[in-house]
């Protein structure tokens, strides 16, 4: 697993009250990294993704290895939400707000066949608890896919 503590570093200047929740989804794919889903998704470059951190599960990134993507490093706020697994761009009115704030992980897998590996549930596991850490989010304000556990 990388270490946490560096993954969850950014160039950008971060402060404890930006982030008020941790959104988990699945990428709707069965492999992909951030290049990846950036051209599934017909995005211009891989800087326009719509999360903070992808997590791979050995089919276009090691198996649990974290990405962080430049959203993350330049700590922009994100303003989409997903629906099984895939980004939706016009946002609903309690999803946006809940969502303003979030910090937003991709997990490669498509939640039906492809599901999350050992080594992605650990990594995110390990990731959402250092970023619980460092900005004090609640533990009710972090959402995982419906069928996680």
């Amino acid at each position: 697993l990388d270490p946490v503590e560096n993954t969850i570093m950014s160039r950008a200047v971060q402060t404890s009250g930006r982030w008020n929740c941790i959104e988990i989804y699945y990428s709707g794919t069965k492999a992909g990294n951030i290049e990846q889903l950036a051209s599934l998704r017909g995005l211009a470059n891989a800087e326009d993704i719509g999360c903070h951190f992808v997590i791979c599960n050995g089919r276009g990134g090691g198996n649990g290895q974290i990405q962080t993507t430049e959203k993350w490093q330049r700590q922009y706020l994100i303003r989409t939400r997903t629906k099984n697994g895939t980004q939706q761009t016009t946002p609903l009115v309690w999803d946006e707000i809940r969502n303003l704030n979030a910090i937003r992980i991709c997990v490669i897998a498509d939640g039906k066949t492809a599901r999350p590996t050992d080594f992605q549930i650990k990594s995110v596991e390990a990731l959402v608890e250092e970023l619980h850490r460092k900005f004090s989010i609640r533990p009710e304000s972090i959402y995982y896919p419906g069928d996680w556990w």
